[in-house]
């Protein structure tokens, strides 16, 4: 855990989220932290959640805003969703790219807000593998035709193998298209440093095509990209080496994975011929030595027959593995609901950063919730907190009398 380090105190205009350095506390989901040239003023980490808003590839007006509220509110690290390395690698045609150098004034664009607010700006890069071509959740689940601007024809994975039966069919990808793979990933890094972001994150996880090639669920293959752990990880290892060649040193790298498949009714069950938390051990012990900063643990996603447990923070027990058994600093996600979950789950040393995804669209001040019910007290931008303030002096005026 040593590339971690706890700061105190802060700045005469501290970003909203931020307890005042003057209070004396001892709750960690607000105790700022230092990775690498990156401090956040809070534990608290937006998660990446596809809006399905995007024109061509492009953040629009309404992802500044979109973004910017969870800034505004106090998120000390904000991941922009998941970002196709290429545009068949878009889950649907409305998913955010950087494939194209068009794409990265728009990302700039909200960087740039993020951090006139105090926010760390991140984003995750992916590609979605055999989920390609298909309609956003709100829309319903099903394929999008070539007519309706997607791609059924041209969606990859390790092997042909569907996702479900409603799903476009998968073309494997060769060798020489691995490689090509990995050029592409490169790219979307280098256009996230030009567009100012400060975390990278890597998505490999969820059944994208990263996470395909690691699980001998979906990936069925007899070459050195298959078969063995060995040969499933190779492909994902190239491309977090890379990256990582090309992504400035100061700056931290994260991978997302999915701890298991869940192809076993026992949650921590091993399940040596897909994906399960022991091969996601093996597989954060190579991303470590390649110079992985954070691994953000996820679990799922990659067969329509999963059999997952009750879904209260069941995902918690394999960032505290990974965090142990590496010795790697990880971000834990998955319905975290409370302040004082999320507390625990770092007082427990369970995890170093707290991840909160759907919560977030449900309560988008989510941080000033967390803080009250900690019983602590957070800044609020000077145009929201003399509301607040005024508010009290209001109640209390109400009381006396």
């Amino acid at each position: 855990m040593s590339t971690i380090q706890i700061i105190a105190g802060s700045n005469a205009k501290a970003p909203a989220g931020t307890i005042s350095a003057s209070i004396e506390h001892n709750v960690k989901l607000f105790q700022p932290i230092t990775q690498k040239s990156i401090t956040t003023h809070n534990r608290v980490v937006v998660s990446p959640m596809c809006m399905y808003s995007a024109e061509n590839g492009s953040l629009t007006d309404f992802h500044l805003a979109h973004y910017g509220a969870w800034a505004i509110r106090g998120a000390g690290i904000i991941i922009i969703e998941a970002t196709a390395v290429v545009p068949e690698g878009r889950i649907s045609p409305g998913d955010s790219g950087l494939w194209s150098d068009e794409h990265i004034e728009p990302v700039r664009r909200i960087a740039t807000f993020l951090k006139s607010q105090g926010a760390v700006p991140a984003i995750q890069i992916a590609h979605s593998g055999r989920k390609g071509s298909t309609a956003p959740p709100f829309l319903g689940n099903y394929t999008v035709s070539e007519e309706d601007g997607g791609w059924p024809d041209n969606v990859y994975g390790p092997s042909a193998i569907k996702f479900a039966d409603h799903f476009p069919q998968p073309i494997p990808l060769t060798v020489e298209g691995i490689k090509h793979s990995v050029k592409t990933w490169v790219d979307a890094a280098i256009r996230a440093d030009k567009a100012g972001i400060e975390i990278l994150e890597i998505h490999a996880s969820h059944g994208y095509l990263l996470h395909n090639f690691l699980s001998g669920n979906s990936n069925k293959r007899t070459d050195n990209y298959g078969g063995s752990l060995e040969n499933r990880m190779r492909f994902p290892l190239e491309v977090v080496s890379a990256v990582r060649a090309v992504w400035p040193e100061h700056k931290p790298l994260w991978v997302r994975i999915s701890a298991s498949d869940f192809a076993n009714p026992e949650v921590m069950g091993e399940d040596k011929q897909g994906w399960d938390i022991y091969q996601s051990i093996v597989f954060s012990k190579e991303l470590k030595k390649l110079g992985v900063d954070v691994i953000d643990v996820s679990s799922g996603g990659n067969i329509s027959y999963a059999k997952y447990p009750p879904p209260s923070m069941f995902q918690v027990p394999f960032s505290e593995a990974i965090r142990t058994k590496v010795g790697i600093p990880t971000a834990s996600v998955g319905n975290i609901r409370t302040g004082k979950d999320a507390e625990s789950i770092l007082k427990e040393e369970k995890a170093d950063y707290i991840v909160i995804g759907r919560e977030y669209l449900r309560r988008v001040a989510w941080v000033n919730d967390a803080a009250t019910e900690l019983g602590v007290e957070v800044s609020l931008p000077k145009q929201y907190g003399w509301a607040i303030h005024r508010g009290r002096r209001t109640n209390k005026t109400k009381t006396e009398e």
